[in-house]
Protein backbone atom coordinates (compact mmCIF):
# COMPACT_ATOMS: atom_id res chain seq x y z
CA UNK A 1 0.00 0.00 0.00
CA UNK A 2 1.38 3.38 -1.00
CA UNK A 3 1.98 6.21 1.48
CA UNK A 4 -0.86 8.23 -0.04
CA UNK A 5 -3.24 5.30 0.38
CA UNK A 6 -2.22 4.95 4.05
CA UNK A 7 -2.88 8.63 4.67
CA UNK A 8 -6.29 8.35 2.98
CA UNK A 9 -7.14 5.29 5.07
CA UNK A 10 -6.15 7.04 8.31
CA UNK A 11 -8.29 10.05 7.42
CA UNK A 12 -11.25 7.79 6.67
CA UNK A 13 -10.80 5.97 9.99
CA UNK A 14 -10.55 9.29 11.83
CA UNK A 15 -13.71 10.53 10.12
CA UNK A 16 -15.61 7.37 11.03
CA UNK A 17 -14.39 7.63 14.61
CA UNK A 18 -15.65 11.20 14.86
CA UNK A 19 -19.01 10.23 13.37
CA UNK A 20 -19.37 7.40 15.93
CA UNK A 21 -18.42 9.75 18.76
CA UNK A 22 -20.98 12.41 17.79
CA UNK A 23 -23.71 9.81 17.26
CA UNK A 24 -23.01 8.33 20.70
CA UNK A 25 -22.98 11.79 22.27
CA UNK A 26 -26.29 12.65 20.58
CA UNK A 27 -27.94 9.43 21.77
CA UNK A 28 -26.70 9.91 25.36
CA UNK A 29 -27.85 13.55 25.36
CA UNK A 30 -31.28 12.54 24.10
CA UNK A 31 -31.59 9.84 26.78
CA UNK A 32 -30.50 12.32 29.46
CA UNK A 33 -33.07 14.91 28.35
CA UNK A 34 -35.81 12.29 28.23
CA UNK A 35 -34.88 11.13 31.74
CA UNK A 36 -34.96 14.70 33.08
CA UNK A 37 -38.30 15.49 31.45
CA UNK A 38 -39.88 12.35 32.87
CA UNK A 39 -38.42 12.72 36.37
CA UNK A 40 -40.43 14.13 39.21
CA UNK A 41 -39.54 14.65 42.82
CA UNK A 42 -41.39 15.70 45.94
CA UNK A 43 -41.22 19.28 47.21
CA UNK A 44 -43.14 20.12 50.38
CA UNK A 45 -45.63 17.32 49.81
CA UNK A 46 -46.28 18.03 46.11
CA UNK A 47 -44.87 16.66 42.92
CA UNK A 48 -42.76 19.07 40.84
CA UNK A 49 -40.51 18.57 37.86
CA UNK A 50 -36.85 19.72 37.88
CA UNK A 51 -37.59 22.07 35.00
CA UNK A 52 -40.34 23.75 37.03
CA UNK A 53 -37.93 24.16 39.96
CA UNK A 54 -35.30 25.69 37.68
CA UNK A 55 -37.94 28.04 36.30
CA UNK A 56 -38.85 29.12 39.83
CA UNK A 57 -35.19 29.76 40.66
CA UNK A 58 -33.96 31.53 37.53
CA UNK A 59 -37.02 32.90 35.70
CA UNK A 60 -39.72 33.84 38.20
CA UNK A 61 -37.53 36.14 40.41
CA UNK A 62 -36.70 38.43 37.46
CA UNK A 63 -40.14 38.41 35.85
CA UNK A 64 -42.55 38.92 38.75
CA UNK A 65 -42.81 42.23 40.60
CA UNK A 66 -43.47 40.53 43.95
CA UNK A 67 -39.91 39.20 43.96
CA UNK A 68 -38.20 42.09 42.17
CA UNK A 69 -39.25 44.48 44.97
CA UNK A 70 -37.30 42.30 47.43
CA UNK A 71 -34.05 43.04 45.58
CA UNK A 72 -33.05 46.01 47.84
CA UNK A 73 -33.56 43.89 50.96
CA UNK A 74 -31.15 41.23 49.72
CA UNK A 75 -28.68 43.92 48.69
CA UNK A 76 -28.60 44.93 52.37
CA UNK A 77 -27.75 41.36 53.36
CA UNK A 78 -25.06 41.23 50.66
CA UNK A 79 -23.51 44.49 51.86
CA UNK A 80 -23.31 42.99 55.33
CA UNK A 81 -21.56 39.97 53.79
CA UNK A 82 -19.07 42.23 52.02
CA UNK A 83 -18.45 44.16 55.26
CA UNK A 84 -17.72 40.90 57.08
CA UNK A 85 -15.24 39.87 54.40
CA UNK A 86 -13.58 43.31 54.35
CA UNK A 87 -13.17 43.49 58.13
CA UNK A 88 -11.87 39.94 58.19
CA UNK A 89 -9.26 40.50 55.50
CA UNK A 90 -8.05 43.77 57.10
CA UNK A 91 -7.47 42.03 60.43
CA UNK A 92 -5.89 39.03 58.68
CA UNK A 93 -3.55 41.25 56.65
CA UNK A 94 -2.25 42.96 59.78
CA UNK A 95 -1.78 39.76 61.76
CA UNK A 96 -0.38 37.71 58.87
CA UNK A 97 2.61 40.02 58.30
CA UNK A 98 4.52 39.21 61.53
CA UNK A 99 3.70 35.51 61.17
CA UNK A 100 4.98 35.62 57.58
CA UNK A 101 8.29 37.17 58.69
CA UNK A 102 8.56 34.45 61.31
CA UNK A 103 7.93 31.77 58.67
CA UNK A 104 10.32 33.18 56.05
CA UNK A 105 13.55 31.17 56.01
CA UNK A 106 15.75 34.07 54.88
CA UNK A 107 14.54 36.34 57.72
CA UNK A 108 13.90 33.97 60.61
CA UNK A 109 16.34 31.15 59.97
CA UNK A 110 16.09 29.50 63.39
CA UNK A 111 12.33 29.73 63.97
CA UNK A 112 10.86 29.61 60.47
CA UNK A 113 9.60 26.07 61.07
CA UNK A 114 7.42 27.38 63.93
CA UNK A 115 5.83 29.98 61.68
CA UNK A 116 5.22 27.46 58.91
CA UNK A 117 3.74 24.95 61.37
CA UNK A 118 1.36 27.61 62.70
CA UNK A 119 0.24 28.60 59.20
CA UNK A 120 -0.25 24.97 58.19
CA UNK A 121 -2.35 24.33 61.29
CA UNK A 122 -4.60 27.32 60.53
CA UNK A 123 -5.02 26.38 56.86
CA UNK A 124 -5.96 22.82 57.78
CA UNK A 125 -9.18 24.00 59.46
CA UNK A 126 -12.00 25.21 57.14
CA UNK A 127 -13.53 28.61 57.81
CA UNK A 128 -16.89 26.93 58.39
CA UNK A 129 -15.45 25.12 61.43
CA UNK A 130 -14.05 28.41 62.73
CA UNK A 131 -17.48 29.97 62.24
CA UNK A 132 -19.18 27.22 64.25
CA UNK A 133 -16.64 27.66 67.05
CA UNK A 134 -17.00 31.44 67.18
CA UNK A 135 -20.81 31.32 66.96
CA UNK A 136 -20.72 29.10 70.04
CA UNK A 137 -18.24 31.46 71.73
CA UNK A 138 -19.62 34.95 70.93
CA UNK A 139 -23.12 34.20 69.67
CA UNK A 140 -24.91 34.46 66.34
CA UNK A 141 -24.12 37.48 64.20
CA UNK A 142 -21.54 39.21 61.99
CA UNK A 143 -18.92 39.37 64.77
CA UNK A 144 -18.51 35.59 64.66
CA UNK A 145 -18.18 35.78 60.87
CA UNK A 146 -15.45 38.41 61.07
CA UNK A 147 -13.49 36.33 63.56
CA UNK A 148 -13.81 33.19 61.44
CA UNK A 149 -12.76 34.97 58.25
CA UNK A 150 -9.85 36.68 60.02
CA UNK A 151 -8.33 33.56 61.53
CA UNK A 152 -8.81 31.45 58.40
CA UNK A 153 -7.34 34.14 56.13
CA UNK A 154 -4.20 34.45 58.27
CA UNK A 155 -3.19 30.94 57.22
CA UNK A 156 -3.33 31.56 53.48
CA UNK A 157 -2.09 35.16 53.51
CA UNK A 158 0.77 34.26 55.86
CA UNK A 159 1.90 31.48 53.52
CA UNK A 160 1.76 33.75 50.45
CA UNK A 161 3.49 36.59 52.27
CA UNK A 162 6.27 34.27 53.46
CA UNK A 163 6.89 33.09 49.89
CA UNK A 164 7.14 36.71 48.74
CA UNK A 165 9.62 37.53 51.53
CA UNK A 166 11.74 34.50 50.67
CA UNK A 167 12.03 35.63 47.04
CA UNK A 168 13.24 39.19 47.68
CA UNK A 169 16.70 40.59 46.97
CA UNK A 170 18.59 40.76 50.28
CA UNK A 171 21.40 42.99 49.00
CA UNK A 172 19.56 46.10 50.25
CA UNK A 173 19.10 44.51 53.67
CA UNK A 174 22.79 43.59 53.83
CA UNK A 175 23.76 47.14 52.85
CA UNK A 176 21.61 48.63 55.63
CA UNK A 177 23.06 46.25 58.19
CA UNK A 178 26.58 46.93 56.99
CA UNK A 179 26.06 50.68 57.38
CA UNK A 180 25.06 50.26 61.02
CA UNK A 181 21.30 49.79 60.80
CA UNK A 182 19.61 47.39 63.19
CA UNK A 183 17.42 44.45 62.21
CA UNK A 184 14.16 46.41 62.48
CA UNK A 185 15.52 49.20 60.25
CA UNK A 186 16.74 46.65 57.71
CA UNK A 187 13.25 45.12 57.53
CA UNK A 188 11.49 48.51 57.45
CA UNK A 189 13.63 50.07 54.73
CA UNK A 190 15.01 47.02 52.94
CA UNK A 191 12.21 44.45 52.93
CA UNK A 192 8.84 46.21 53.19
CA UNK A 193 9.27 48.43 50.08
CA UNK A 194 9.90 45.27 48.04
CA UNK A 195 7.02 43.20 49.37
CA UNK A 196 4.18 45.67 50.00
CA UNK A 197 2.86 45.76 46.39
CA UNK A 198 2.54 41.96 46.30
CA UNK A 199 1.16 41.91 49.85
CA UNK A 200 -1.56 44.33 48.74
CA UNK A 201 -2.33 42.27 45.64
CA UNK A 202 -2.68 39.06 47.67
CA UNK A 203 -4.89 40.81 50.23
CA UNK A 204 -7.25 42.04 47.52
CA UNK A 205 -7.36 38.55 46.00
CA UNK A 206 -8.09 37.09 49.41
CA UNK A 207 -10.93 39.60 49.83
CA UNK A 208 -12.57 38.15 46.70
CA UNK A 209 -12.38 34.67 48.23
CA UNK A 210 -13.64 35.88 51.61
CA UNK A 211 -16.74 37.44 50.04
CA UNK A 212 -17.72 34.00 48.76
CA UNK A 213 -16.77 32.38 52.09
CA UNK A 214 -18.85 34.93 54.04
CA UNK A 215 -21.88 33.92 52.00
CA UNK A 216 -21.48 30.36 53.24
CA UNK A 217 -20.78 31.32 56.86
CA UNK A 218 -24.26 32.79 57.22
CA UNK A 219 -25.59 29.25 57.03
CA UNK A 220 -24.28 28.57 60.57
CA UNK A 221 -25.40 31.95 61.92
CA UNK A 222 -22.27 34.01 61.28
CA UNK A 223 -24.16 36.87 59.60
CA UNK A 224 -24.54 37.91 55.99
CA UNK A 225 -26.74 36.71 53.17
CA UNK A 226 -26.20 33.03 53.93
CA UNK A 227 -28.87 33.08 56.68
CA UNK A 228 -31.82 34.03 54.42
CA UNK A 229 -30.42 31.72 51.74
CA UNK A 230 -30.46 28.63 53.95
CA UNK A 231 -33.85 29.62 55.38
CA UNK A 232 -35.36 29.93 51.90
CA UNK A 233 -33.83 26.59 50.95
CA UNK A 234 -35.31 24.82 53.97
CA UNK A 235 -38.73 26.31 53.18
CA UNK A 236 -38.41 25.27 49.51
CA UNK A 237 -38.99 28.91 48.56
CA UNK A 238 -37.09 28.63 45.30
CA UNK A 239 -38.05 32.10 44.08
CA UNK A 240 -36.27 33.69 47.06
CA UNK A 241 -33.34 31.34 46.55
CA UNK A 242 -33.10 32.49 42.95
CA UNK A 243 -33.21 36.18 43.89
CA UNK A 244 -30.48 35.70 46.51
CA UNK A 245 -28.29 33.83 44.04
CA UNK A 246 -28.75 36.62 41.48
CA UNK A 247 -27.62 39.20 44.06
CA UNK A 248 -24.60 37.09 45.05
CA UNK A 249 -23.52 36.52 41.43
CA UNK A 250 -23.87 40.22 40.55
CA UNK A 251 -21.85 41.45 43.52
CA UNK A 252 -19.16 38.76 43.27
CA UNK A 253 -18.72 39.48 39.56
CA UNK A 254 -18.47 43.22 40.25
CA UNK A 255 -15.92 42.70 43.01
CA UNK A 256 -13.85 40.36 40.84
CA UNK A 257 -13.81 42.94 38.03
CA UNK A 258 -12.81 45.86 40.26
CA UNK A 259 -10.19 43.93 42.24
CA UNK A 260 -8.69 42.57 39.03
CA UNK A 261 -8.19 46.13 37.77
CA UNK A 262 -6.60 47.18 41.06
CA UNK A 263 -4.25 44.17 41.22
CA UNK A 264 -2.99 44.83 37.68
CA UNK A 265 -1.92 48.32 38.75
CA UNK A 266 -0.29 47.12 41.97
CA UNK A 267 1.91 44.37 40.51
Amino acid sequence: MSEQAKITLRKAQTRRGKIKFYITLLILSALYIIAILNTSFRISGSQASPLDTLRRIFIVPITQVDYIVQFPEYIGYMLETIAIAFAGVVVATILAIPVAFLAARNISKKFSYLGKALLNAIRAIPELIFAIIFVAAVGIGPYAGVLAISINSIGMLGKLYAEVIESIDLSTVDAIRASGGNRLQAIWYGVLPQVLPEFSSYSIYRFEIDVRASTVLGIVGAGGIGAPLILATYQRNWEDVGMILIVVVLFVSLIDFISGKIRKKLV
